[in-house]
């Protein structure tokens, strides 16, 4: 299975289009993982199964969404109530707790991905304010056969940014 993640887009929204358009003949399905600062309803966003973040305001977007798939359990979370700025434990305590091999997360803006103890921790970055790099990203999980594979690219044109680039078994 393949899926669209990305995340702290900050109001933007053709941009958000674009890359869901970009990808929509090979996804399974596509996250967004919070700081959209658009409402549930926006036609923008209406393609992403969407989190709120820290920067999103009303109630009509989850804190958290739990997303049982036939490759597994996805949990996708803003991240600022799970101090990913900081570490990953509380992440992987959530992600125990619901039985999740995937966790999508931003907040932070900076890209990257990580699998540890069969599970594959996702930041997509930001399609808008990066931190940590000067690319505006996204990323695409490959899930198959227990093994992941995350992949970057830039929000602009699609352009690999393959150093971000993980995979492994789960």
């Amino acid at each position: 299975m393949r899926f669209l993640i990305v995340s702290d887009s900050h109001g933007l929204t053709e941009e958000l289009l674009s890359i869901f358009n970009r990808h929509e003949q090979e996804i399974d399905d596509a996250f967004h993982c919070g700081d959209s600062q658009l409402a549930l309803v926006d036609e923008h966003l209406l393609p992403y199964r969407t989190v709120r973040g820290n920067c999103d305001f009303g109630g009509d977007l989850p804190l958290e969404r739990v997303e049982a798939t036939p490759a597994g359990t996805i949990l996708i979370v803003h991240g600022h109530h799970h101090d990913v700025k900081y570490d990953l434990n509380r992440l992987r305590y959530r992600a125990e707790e619901v039985g999740a091999s995937v966790v999508l997360f931003g907040h932070s803006h900076v890209a990257g991905a990580l699998i540890e103890d069969g599970i594959v921790y996702i930041n997509p970055g930001s399609i808008r304010m990066p931190r940590g790099r000067s690319e505006k990203t996204y990323a695409l999980l490959d899930l198959e056969n227990g093994a992941a594979s995350v992949r970057f690219y830039q929000s602009e044109d699609g352009s690999a940014v393959p150093d971000l680039d993980v995979s492994g078994k789960l």
